[in-house]
């Protein structure tokens, strides 16, 4: 059996000083944001013994997807690789960026310098620097694919959509093609949540052709973040639905009105053709401070209901 975790948006905290100058734009609406709302709904208190319960669990990989930041500054994307190696070596932690990871034009590389080693895939050369062409990334852990997408854009005040675009999509639909053709579990990780509604400003704008990817070239497992909040949809395929899993801001308080923090483990056994996926949330129940299961049900295999 293969374990995977998955969290997401820990929004971690707080926000370092900054110059005048880098709180121009954007980044002074996201601070109010910060100072009013997310300060206090965000924080170690919830992370860290969510954190611990994780490690406890010794999960074979550990997936994150995206949000690690608030405004793109330099030094929160320092704070951003400190958090990552406190799960783990580079090899068992992977990361996508959010659109807090890209909220200004100026800080779309900071992600890709400060944590390469956790978004680097498996034929990236250890001296070779990651750039966005490197998505999608594919690490193969045993009979797992952990495949990695972006689709972290930089917008304009008060948008929090993301793209994946053309070329994008393109390299996922052979690399899934391959993966399978490998017989590998091919779990793919995006920050943009591929189904559901939101409104536009939140939306992912090329949702549609996404999921025409995933629909055509299959895939076993889709996790995201975004939303803050505990969700399963599905994209119909010929050889069954693909779950997608989202899971709430890990750093969200046991008061929050999107639900309280939390993350997911993926057990996952079998081989082609007969694989099993058992998803277990663990987090904080509504007002309850203690990390607990909350809830089991099969994904993929027998047992599963859609």
């Amino acid at each position: 059996m293969y374990v995977l975790a998955h969290l997401s948006d820990p929004h971690l905290g707080p926000i370092p000083e900054a110059r005048i100058s880098e709180l121009l734009g954007k980044r002074f609406f996201g601070m109010m944001n910060w100072i009013g709302a997310r300060r206090r709904n965000f924080g170690a208190a919830t992370l860290a013994p969510l954190l611990t319960d994780l490690l406890a669990h010794a999960p074979d990989h550990i997936c994150v997807t995206g949000d690690l930041v608030n405004v793109s500054l330099p030094a929160e994307f320092d704070t951003g690789a400190t958090f990552l190696a406190s799960l783990g070596a580079p090899d068992k932690v992977s990361v996508v960026p959010g659109n807090h990871d890209a909220y200004v034009r100026s800080a779309m590389h900071y992600h890709l310098e400060h944590w390469a080693p956790f978004l680097a895939g498996d034929d990236t050369h250890p001296h070779t620097p990651v750039d966005v062409e490197a998505f999608p990334y594919v690490r193969r852990r045993g009979p797992v694919a952990v495949v990695g997408v972006s689709t972290a854009v930089p917008t304009a005040v008060f948008l929090a959509s993301g793209k994946m675009g053309h070329a994008q999509r393109a390299r996922l639909k052979a690399l899934l093609e391959q993966l399978k053709a490998e017989g590998l579990f091919r779990v793919v990780m995006i920050h943009h949540p591929p189904v559901g509604e939101r409104p536009f400003h939140r939306d992912l704008r090329d949702a549609a052709k996404v999921r025409a990817v995933l629909a055509e070239a299959g895939a076993e497992l889709v996790l995201h973040g975004h939303d803050h909040r505990a969700s399963l949809g599905q994209i119909p395929t010929g050889a069954g639905p693909i779950p997608v899993v989202g899971v709430p801001s890990a750093s969200a308080g046991p008061g929050s009105e999107r639900g309280p923090g939390g993350y997911c483990l993926y057990r996952i056994s079998g081989a082609p053709g007969a694989w099993r996926c058992d998803m277990e949330r663990r987090g904080y129940a509504k007002d309850i401070q203690s990390v607990q299961s909350l809830t089991r049900q099969v994904l993929v295999g027998e047992g599963y209901s859609s």
